[in-house]
């Protein structure tokens, strides 16, 4: 029966800041993940894909059982090219209701696939897909007791690890782990490097250093696979600064804002934003150094072909671009800020956004600030016995912990700046009692707490965004002024389920070829 059942494989591709034009869905009494809203004349109506269409397997993995957002991440993952197995909506149902065996049907079709990918391929372990493991980038502020780590060699084992890390120190703050093998030092590789010779290099690198960093899952992955460990492959999620991606409409004026060539750098450069025009309403700023136009890198280029590219576009307009203090980072790592659009997936701007669909997942932690009302922070705190982790519960209905942001069944990453995931129940309860009146809570959600489990990747403040605070708590309640247990041992977590530039603002410099008004 399976000979007349034709599994399409559909590669689709699009350009960076684009959408692949289709919505992804799940649908209540309608088994498979569906392809819907295909649009017209878009990447994923060109490679083939059609309404109805069940998505079998992605990049060769089968998704068919899987959940609807593992399907979306494998697919976010994926760049800006991806590989679906489709099977169109009769076959399917006629497939399910003869109890064909999807996952072989059309397997020969997709092979080979990892290899196309742009971001590291998923793999399928004990049934479920998860992320192969990636090297870190991690960029590190000293502070007043330096970065807060030592470093050891271990015989046996090529390279330096990371140790004695101070769990408030700049090092931990950054997303750095103990035993963590240091690979590169601001884009240089130390592997073959002695103990001296690596300490004078971070020495020399003054307040600021960059390290690509594995730990022994990834190093193993990396060995079993043959595959060289660099920055081309590493994470950038735990960097603090990112470029931003900004669409601006243009106006009846143009943009209301002008861009120049630095003749000593060759950075093409934004000035003289028009506050009251559409780009200053869009978020672009004074001094932003612009990395990319529509999708397309403008590294190289000259000064008119950069604003002739701007100038193309007919209504708006979308500009890759970072803050100085962003453009010192990415410098001192050796990495283009350009690889933002492939890596930075989970920080990704609604407008980057690689496919439509209707079920978001917010991987982002979030810090809370509060003040102690009458009656306490107005929350509970609680554990699985024998399991790592503490949960947020029994937030109070419009108290401090409520107003700040914090939500049931939060997970308890840091308390005051101090991680707190490895630590005792008692000893954060008194972390917490320790407080006085403000206590600040880095807090994610229990799906954001297993995702950064799964992919192996160290919640820290620095992904966060910006601050929850409560300040003036107006309320009443009957609990304790300090999270407590609500029975002697703790209990079981319950599921959850324009105007333009005025004459009198006329650029002097003007008839400078390399200073044009967009």
């Amino acid at each position: 029966m399976t000979s007349a059942l034709q599994p399409r494989e559909c590669k689709v591709t699009k350009k960076p800041e684009k959408s692949y034009g289709f919505f992804l869905r799940i649908e209540q009494n309608t088994a498979g993940h569906l392809i819907r809203s295909v649009e017209k004349n878009s990447p994923a109506e060109e490679a083939g894909l059609k309404d109805g269409d069940r998505v079998l397997r992605v990049n060769g993995v089968f998704v068919d059982k899987e959940e609807h957002a593992q399907v979306v991440e494998i697919i976010k993952n994926s760049g800006n090219s991806v590989v679906l197995l489709v099977l169109d909506d009769a076959s399917y149902q006629k497939a399910e209701k003869e109890g064909v065996n999807l996952e072989e049907l059309g397997q020969k079709l997709s092979t080979g696939q990892h290899q196309e990918q742009q971001s590291p391929p998923m793999s399928m372990a004990n049934g479920a897909i998860t992320a192969v493991p990636q090297p870190r980038l991690c960029y590190l502020v000293k502070e007043d007791k330096g970065y807060g780590f030592s470093l050891k060699s271990t015989e046996g084992q090529k390279g330096l690890f990371i140790v004695e890390l101070s769990s408030q120190g700049a090092a931990a703050k950054a997303g750095v782990q103990n035993n963590d093998r240091l690979i590169e030092i601001n884009g240089n590789n130390v592997e073959n490097d002695t103990h001296k010779e690596v300490v004078e290099k971070v020495k020399q690198s003054g307040n600021h250093v960059m390290f690509l960093l594995s730990n022994e899952e990834t190093d193993h992955y990396y060995k079993s696979q043959k595959m060289v460990l660099s920055k081309d492959s590493a994470s950038l999620r735990l960097l603090p600064f990112k470029p931003r991606l900004i669409e601006i409409q243009k106006g009846q004026n143009g943009y209301g804002f002008y861009l120049r060539m630095e003749q000593n750098t060759g950075e093409h450069r934004i000035k003289d934003v028009d506050s009251e025009g559409p780009a200053a309403k869009a978020g672009l700023k004074h001094n932003d150094i612009l990395v990319a136009v529509n999708g397309e890198q403008v590294e190289g280029l000259d000064h008119q072909s950069v604003a002739g590219k701007i100038k193309q576009s007919e209504a708006k307009t979308t500009l890759l671009v970072m803050d100085k203090e962003t453009d010192a980072m990415y410098k001192l790592a050796q990495i283009s800020p350009f690889s933002y659009y492939y890596k930075a997936q989970d920080q990704t701007p609604a407008k980057m956004e690689e496919l439509h669909t209707e079920q978001k997942v917010n991987h982002k932690p979030r810090i809370c600030k509060m003040v102690k009302g009458s009656s306490g922070f107005g929350f509970s705190l609680n554990m699985i016995k024998n399991k790592p982790g503490l949960f947020i519960s029994e937030v109070k209905n419009h108290g401090p912990a409520d107003t700040a942001g914090v939500e049931n069944n939060d997970f308890l990453v840091e308390v005051n700046g101090v991680n707190v995931i490895n630590e005792s129940y008692d000893k954060v309860v008194a972390r917490i009692k320790d407080t006085g009146d403000q206590l600040t809570l880095l807090v994610c959600s229990k799906d954001a707490y297993k995702y950064f489990q799964g992919q192996n990747i160290p919640i820290t403040a620095s992904m966060a965004d910006p601050v929850h605070t409560s300040e003036t708590p107006a309320y009443t309640e009957n609990h304790s002024s300090e999270p407590e247990r609500n029975s002697p041992e703790p209990r079981e977590r319950a599921n959850s389920s324009s105007s333009s530039r005025s004459a009198a603002s006329t650029r002097a410099d003007s008839d400078n070829d390399d200073d044009t008004k967009l």
